[in-house]
């Protein structure tokens, strides 16, 4: 069947456009597998053959190359940045009252956060600069920020 390498090479762009919008490369790699298939396909080869090789590709890249590509990526900082609260951790902020282990408010990052403290510490006045230690559901861990 001639049309079947274009079935192929069809999978193959869909996997592609699945990989821009999940950035894990496992859909580079099945779609690399597929191409691979398409190509088997396209030099007349019989349908379980060209199946045969486009899982062979792709599990080969899968647990070859795609590990040491993320190692690599992750080794430049790209892939690894911190996004929603995560982010927040290390920021600096001030308290709008005071905050103690059981209550408070923080202006953090433009928006107003409830906080407390560590347990056991003291209580930290209305104005001082402090330090997210953690964000524990809606409320912001904070520390007196330490003066230099």
């Amino acid at each position: 069947m001639v049309e079947q390498f274009l079935w192929w090479f069809i999978g193959a762009m869909i996997l592609g456009a699945i990989e821009i919008f999940t950035l894990d490369l496992l859909f580079a790699m099945l779609a690399v597998g597929a191409l691979a298939g398409g190509v088997a396909a396209l030099l007349s080869a019989p349908w379980w053959l060209s199946v045969i090789i486009a899982l062979a590709v792709a599990s080969l890249l899968i647990g070859g190359l795609r590990p040491f590509l993320l190692r690599s990526l992750r080794a430049k900082g790209e892939g690894a940045a911190e996004t929603n609260t995560a982010a927040l951790v290390g920021r600096a902020a001030r308290a709008i009252d005071t905050v103690t282990e059981t209550s408070g408010r923080v202006k953090l990052n433009g928006e107003v956060w409830t906080a407390r403290t560590e347990d056991d510490a003291p209580a930290i006045p209305e104005g001082s600069d402090v330090t997210v230690l953690r964000i524990q559901g809606a409320t912001a861990v904070v520390a007196p920020e330490k003066e230099s």
